[in-house]
C-alpha cells in the first residue's frame, strides 16, 4: 500500500525537527466561500487541515466550536456542500492532507459505504468520528484502510493501558490524544507535564504511531506540548472567527495571522 499523505506529513515534521500543526475549523463557518478560502490560506502554515461537519447537537464540542457549527447550519450547509469544499481545496496545488471530523450519525444517514466512496473521490485523507469508539469502529476502520483513507482513533487520559495497547495495535497512522476530560476549548485543567507523561507513555507502546495532542492548546500552551508529534488547534480558530464577525473583520485574514504566529512558536 503507498504511504499516505498523513504519514508523509509526519515524515516532514520529524525531519525539521517540529510537531506537526492541525487545524481545525467548521466547513461553511461563516460561509461555504469563506470556509473553502480560509483552508485555502491557512494551507501555506499548517501540515493537516481537520474540517469538522457541524452537528446541531455537537456532544464533544465546546461554546467556540459549537458557535461556528450553528452558523455553518444556519447558513444552510448539507453534506454536499462540504464534499465540494474538499474537492475545490484539493485543487490547489499547495492543499494540505484533510481529515473529515464529525459524528457517526450523520454519515449512518448518508450511508457508509456511499460516504466512503465520496471521500475517496473528492480527495479525504482521513477521518475522525468522535462518538464511533473503539472496538465499535473495527469494521468501520477497516473499510476506510480499504479506500486509503485513514481512521483516526481516539485515546483520553481515562482510556486503561490494556484498552490503549488494542487501540494502538488496530490504529492506522495516527492517533488522537484528548489531553483532559472537556468538551473541545476548555482551559487546560491538566498541567502541560501530566499531558506529556500520559503522551510519553503512549509512544512507548508504540513509537511508529503518529499521536497528536488536541483540546485545549491556544497561543499559550502550545509551546509547552512541543514534543509531540503533532498540536491541534481548533476552537482558539474558532473563536478568532467569531470576535472577527462580532468586529466586523475578514475571518480569514485573522485566522491566517493566528496560524502563522502558531507556525512560528512551535518552529
Amino acid at each position: 500500500m503507498a504511504i499516505s499523505p498523513i504519514s508523509l506529513a509526519f515524515k516532514k515534521t520529524k525531519r525539521e525537527k517540529r510537531p506537526a500543526l492541525l487545524t481545525y475549523t467548521v466547513a461553511g463557518d461563516n460561509t461555504k466561500k469563506k470556509s473553502l478560502e480560509l483552508l485555502n490560506s491557512i494551507s501555506k502554515y499548517v501540515d493537516i487541515c481537520e474540517l469538522g461537519f457541524p452537528h446541531n447537537t455537537p456532544i464533544g464540542d465546546g461554546g467556540q466550536i459549537q458557535t461556528s457549527s450553528y452558523r455553518a447550519i444556519n447558513n444552510g450547509i448539507k453534506m454536499k456542500d462540504i464534499f465540494q469544499i474538499v474537492r475545490n481545496f484539493k485543487k490547489n496545488k499547495n492543499a494540505k492532507p484533510l481529515i473529515l471530523m464529525g459524528y457517526y450519525n450523520m454519515i449512518y444517514q448518508y450511508g457508509e459505504n456511499k460516504f466512503l466512496n465520496k471521500c475517496k473521490k473528492v480527495g479525504v485523507n482521513g477521518l475522525i468520528v468522535v462518538d464511533l469508539p473503539w472496538p465499535d469502529n473495527k469494521i468501520f476502520a477497516k473499510k476506510c484502510k480499504k479506500k486509503s483513507i485513514t481512521f483516526v482513533q481516539l485515546l483520553s487520559p481515562t482510556t486503561s493501558k490494556k484498552r490503549i495497547k488494542s487501540i494502538i495495535s488496530d490504529s492506522h497512522d495516527m492517533i488522537y490524544y484528548i489531553s483532559m476530560l472537556s468538551t473541545t476549548g476548555g482551559k487546560l485543567k491538566v498541567s502541560p507535564k501530566i499531558i506529556l507523561e500520559n503522551y510519553i507513555a503512549i509512544k512507548k507502546i508504540n513509537k511508529l504511531k503518529n499521536v497528536v495532542i488536541g483540546f485545549g492548546i491556544t497561543e499559550k500552551t502550545i509551546v509547552s506540548l512541543k514534543k509531540a508529534d503533532g498540536l491541534v488547534v481548533g476552537s482558539t480558530l474558532c473563536k478568532k472567527i467569531t470576535e472577527s464577525l462580532q468586529k466586523g473583520q475578514n475571518p480569514v485574514t485573522n485566522v491566517v495571522k493566528m496560524v502563522s504566529r502558531l507556525k512560528n512558536k512551535i518552529s
